[in-house]
């Protein structure tokens, strides 16, 4: 598949467990970036969500919050009114049918009644799918652990000059996103005077630090330079989800209001940009920007579909 389309798919991939599409259905080779950027946002537990009543008998009970502090890969779909689970959804073996670990991945579970018998009849016992499927994800985090890195012959000072690499390459990153600058250059050959952005900061980085200098450019692997434009979208991506998890961090669950403003861009497509408004901990009232998204119009009804997507993406609720 081509980065392009694979940036676009990640970029677009829906959290709502009720919603997103099940990992098979992606191809092989971007099942593990699709982990990937599911694992950094994590298990969709929507804040400050009021969980629908449903009745049971003579009784009514919801979903409870306090659930997601005692099982960490439970989740909670707004579209379905069902609990999930997290780690199963991303690593449960594709030929295993069994009913009681599929309700987590396909259909969800919507007992509330006994829901923590069902939670712990899911989770089960050492080698169960569930616990299997912990392991898996555990590993996948931790890829010193894991058989892939195991695999990888690197040295120590291999992996040191990674290190300063891709360190470097971030802090590159980071200055041209809070300058708001362009990172790529119209002529980035070795002939140019002038390069980019990114490569130019990045050259000025290693005047002044020469265990910089040493491991990056000409002096890096052919194939790990880490200056190519896919890595920097990476950076990218990845500086943005950080940031926005400090945002909901300090959000957390408190009541919100939502500015939305709506414009066309130089390619004339319509897009829309969100902001949250809200009272911090020290009393004072911050606006955030959260997300700008692409719409086919500006009805009423396309507005309303793209705030949805956002909030579903970053575990917020209307409610």
């Amino acid at each position: 598949m081509l980065l392009a389309s694979v940036e676009s798919i990640v970029e677009n991939i829906d959290c709502d467990p009720g919603r997103r599409r099940p990992i098979v259905e992606y191809d092989v080779q971007d099942r593990d970036r699709i982990r990937r950027e599911y694992i950094s946002k994590g298990p969709f537990q929507p804040k400050g969500h009021v969980f629908k009543k449903s009745s049971f008998g003579n009784e009514k009970r919801s979903f409870q919050y306090k659930w997601f502090e005692r099982h960490a890969w439970l989740e909670y779909s707004v579209d379905k009114d069902a609990a999930f689970c997290f780690w199963c959804y991303l690593f449960r073996p594709i030929n295993d049918n069994r009913f009681g670990d599929d309700v987590f991945v396909s259909t969800g579970c919507k007992n509330w009644k006994k829901a923590l018998a069902i939670f712990r009849e899911h989770e089960g016992s050492v080698n169960s799918t569930h616990d299997q499927t912990r392991i898996l994800f555990e590993g996948f985090k931790n890829q010193r652990q894991s058989v892939e890195y195991n695999l990888m012959k690197f040295d120590r000072e291999d992996e040191v000059n990674y290190q300063i690499r891709l360190t470097a390459s971030l802090n590159v990153t980071r200055i041209l996103l809070k300058q708001g600058l362009a990172f790529r250059g119209s002529d980035e050959s070795l002939e140019s005077e002038n390069r980019g952005n990114f490569i130019e900061i990045l050259d000025w980085l290693r005047e002044q630090k020469l265990e910089v200098a040493a491991v990056t450019l000409e002096n890096a692997p052919r194939n790990n330079q880490m200056v190519c434009p896919s890595v920097q979208k990476e950076l990218t991506n990845c500086c943005a989800v950080e940031t926005t998890k400090v945002i909901l961090e300090d959000i957390k669950n408190r009541n919100f209001s939502l500015l939305v403003d709506e414009a066309r861009d130089a390619s004339i497509k319509e897009q829309m940009a969100l902001v949250l408004r809200y009272v911090n901990n020290d009393g004072e009232i911050v606006e955030r920007f959260l997300a700008l998204v692409h719409v086919t119009d500006t009805t009423a009804k396309s507005l309303k579909e793209g705030i949805d997507f956002v909030f579903a993406k970053h575990g917020l609720s209307l409610s």
